[in-house]
């Protein structure tokens, strides 16, 4: 039996400002979850996860973490990824 794709975006933290950021469809980094890519292929996810590992100069600590894609605006499903969102990092850095 075929396994369910599971959904992922790349995320990481930026290198000089320390805040949480997600891989865009057009490569670049945002603060916000909604507007980050929604990978569902995990060959494509790993090929987008080598991408952002070599922009060593822009972020730090990229990797995969699986979101809830059912709505419009993906969802975090692990209480890490919803800490890293919302967490005192989110307070302390205001997003733009």
């Amino acid at each position: 039996m075929a396994k369910k794709p599971v959904a992922q975006v790349v995320t990481a933290n930026a290198l000089l400002e320390g805040c949480v950021v997600y891989q865009t469809a057009g490569g670049t980094w945002s603060t916000q979850l909604a507007e980050a890519e929604v990978l569902l292929d995990e060959a494509e996810a790993q090929l987008r996860l080598l991408a952002a590992m070599a922009q060593s100069g822009q972020v730090v600590g990229a990797y995969l973490a699986e979101v809830d894609a059912s709505s419009t605006t993906p969802k975090p499903t692990h209480f890490r990824e919803a800490f890293r969102r919302d967490g005192p990092g989110a307070y302390a850095f205001p997003r733009a």
